[in-house]
Formats: structure tokens, C-alpha cells, sequence
């Protein structure tokens, strides 16, 4: 039996229909929970590169129609049956990976991210661009005090993508480049000043406002993708979905160091001359997140504090949200915001 409070029949929510296409408002059912699900009324959503991907058509085989957005904050109203670590009152965060099977090789040795049956929020699941969303309670995480929900909401994919990013890169690192200032990086920037590195961010050529922005968050240095750092770098996290910034990240990294690629997409790769591998750099990728990173973000982020810079858009102003993301027009990063 669901446990909670009387609700509404319908909810307004922002659908992909057909990639490729903008959001379509709707007027759908509000989702019932699971045995094992919270129901969450959404009170913030953050809009996330990976949603242009899926709103664009560049992440294969969505569900369709699909409710995107995986940044989700907000407040159990109802719990399933078989649920007794959360109850109605309880703010959540909601993050992309939604549900794994447990039972795979993966799930099985602490690699719950790479699970061979997962489920994604957004994607594959329902999210959040709705005014209700279900969602399974092992990936529903308690959020710290101290931040908003608009402030929240962030943290739930570009902070845990962007933190996994950053373990991968080493605890023995000094100098950390960041390709790409927006939603993940300027999280991270944060949490690697405060442990005392050394951050030179790389922006769009000529974009002069995300240099200052990477500089007012204390990088040491910002130029364009395109320049050589002022000294060798130790690691580089790429979080532009940009491929052919994966040579120029390799350039710029000291031998023995890790260019770490962030994002679910990325456009092609060109080739490049294996001297420039060579002496044991090393090139991977992140996949998805784990419940340990989002325990470990969580716990920092109040102790840095991480402060995230974000522009409100409201509900039914998705478009206009994902068009100015897709066209670099976002400092920080966009959240929708319920509608009164």
C-alpha cells in the first residue's frame, strides 16, 4: 500500500514526443509508486547538457513519449510499500542513474555504474520537466542544508558527474585543466581549489566572459581551447562534448598524466600521432555515477562551500532553456522551477 497524501489525477510536464523537435507541454497522469519508489513532488530540475542530447536526438532509443531532465530536487509525498528510509516531508535529489539490476558482474563488484540492466532518469525512466516524478528510493539521495533547491539541483548530475570526473583524475595531482566552464566544471573548479590545486580552465575561443567567470571561481589561468597552458598539466577533464579536444588536451598534459573525457556524448575523435600519447599518458571516459560519488559529493560540498551559479527558468519555459544551453548562453546552469 503507497503511504502519503491526497493528489492531484494530471500534472503539467514538458515531453519529448519526437527527437529533434522541441518539448511539447502536456497535461499526463501523475505516476503512481512502485513497492520499492518514492513519489517526489518536484520543486526543482536542472537542465543538463545530457537532456539536449536526448531533446536532440543524439542518445539513441529514449523512451518515447519521454518526461527528460535528471536533476531533480524535491519532496516525497508518497512512499511505496516496501520503503522505510524515507517518508513524506523528506527532501531528495534524484539523479541520472535511476535503477540497476544488482545482480550483474558489475553491480556485483561496486561498478553499479557500468550495470548491464540499468535504467536512466530522463531518458529511459521519467524525470524531472513535470510537476511529480517516481522514483526508485536506492537512488534517491537526502540533501544537505545550507542549499536551496534551486541551488540543489545542480549538484545531481553536473556535481556527481563532474566530481567522478575528478577522482579519475588522480589524488596526487597538482595543476588540473577544465575544458568546458559551464554547469559540471564550475562545480568542480570549487572543489579543487579547496584541495589546493592548481585549475586552468580552456573556454570557447573568445569567449571572454566564461575566462572571467573561470577566473572569478579561482582558476589560476583561462585562455581559449585552442592555447597551450602556461605550464604542463597533471590531468584535464574535457566536459565539452567537443572530440577534437581530446589531441589538444593530450598536448597539454604532462607524460604520466590522465585526460579524462565527462560527458555520455562526444563528437568524433580525430586521429592524432602517438607521440603525443606516449610516456604512459592515458585517455578514458566516465560513465554515469555511483552511489559512493553522490554520498562523497554531498558530504564535501558543504565543507567547500560549493556555491553554484544558476539562471531560473520557469516550467514551461524548457525550450527556451535547452536553446540557450545548446547555444552557450548559460552561466552556470539552467533550473526549471514549478510553476505557482
Amino acid at each position: 500500500m503507497n503511504r502519503g497524501t491526497e493528489l492531484p489525477q494530471t500534472m503539467l510536464a514538458m515531453v519529448v514526443e519526437q527527437p529533434g523537435r522541441p518539448l511539447v507541454r502536456r497535461e499526463i497522469p501523475v505516476p503512481s509508486p512502485g513497492p520499492d519508489q518514492l513519489l517526489v513532488k518536484v520543486n526543482a530540475c536542472g537542465v543538463c547538457r545530457t537532456d539536449l542530447h536526448v531533446a536532440d536526438g543524439e542518445l539513441p532509443k529514449p523512451k518515447l513519449p519521454l518526461v527528460p531532465g535528471h536533476e531533480i530536487v524535491g519532496t516525497v509525498v508518497r512512499v511505496g510499500s516496501r520503503v522505510d528510509d524515507f517518508r513524506p516531508g523528506d527532501r531528495v535529489g534524484v539523479p541520472w542513474l535511476g535503477h540497476t539490476c544488482g545482480e550483474c558482474r558489475f553491480c556485483r563488484t561496486d561498478r553499479e555504474n557500468l550495470c548491464d540492466h540499468p535504467a536512466f532518469t530522463g531518458y529511459t525512466l521519467d524525470g524531472g520537466y513535470a510537476e511529480y516524478t517516481a522514483a526508485d528510493r536506492r537512488y534517491c539521495f537526502l540533501l544537505p542544508e545550507g542549499y536551496s533547491d534551486t541551488a540543489a539541483a545542480p549538484l545531481l548530475c553536473a556535481g556527481l558527474i563532474g566530481y567522478r570526473s575528478y577522482r579519475m583524475a588522480g589524488e596526487n595531482i597538482d595543476r588540473l585543466g577544465i575544458y568546458g566552464f559551464g554547469g559540471a566544471a564550475h562545480i568542480i573548479a570549487q572543489i579543487a581549489v579547496y584541495q589546493g590545486k592548481k585549475v586552468y580552465g580552456f573556454t570557447r575561443p573568445g569567449d571572454s566572459a566564461a575566462k572571467d567567470f573561470a577566473l572569478r571561481l579561482g582558476a589560476v589561468w583561462a585562455g581559449d581551447s585552442t592555447e597551450m597552458p602556461p605550464e604542463p598539466l597533471d590531468a584535464s577533464i574535457i566536459f565539452a562534448p567537443v572530440g577534437s579536444l581530446v589531441p589538444l588536451a593530450l598536448r597539454a598534459t604532462a607524460k604520466g598524466g590522465t585526460v579524462i573525457c565527462g560527458g555520455i556524448h562526444m563528437s568524433d575523435i580525430p586521429s592524432f600521432p602517438y607521440n603525443i600519447l606516449w610516456e604512459e599518458r592515458t585517455v578514458r571516459s566516465v560513465a554515469n555515477l555511483t552511489r559512493r560519488d553522490a554520498r562523497e559529493l554531498l558530504e564535501i560540498a558543504p565543507n567547500v562551500p560549493v556555491r553554484t551559479e544558476v539562471e531560473l527558468f520557469s516550467l514551461s519555459d524548457a525550450n527556451e532553456a535547452l536553446s540557450r544551453l545548446r547555444s552557450g548562453r548559460i552561466q552556470g546552469a539552467a533550473v526549471l522551477i514549478a510553476e505557482s
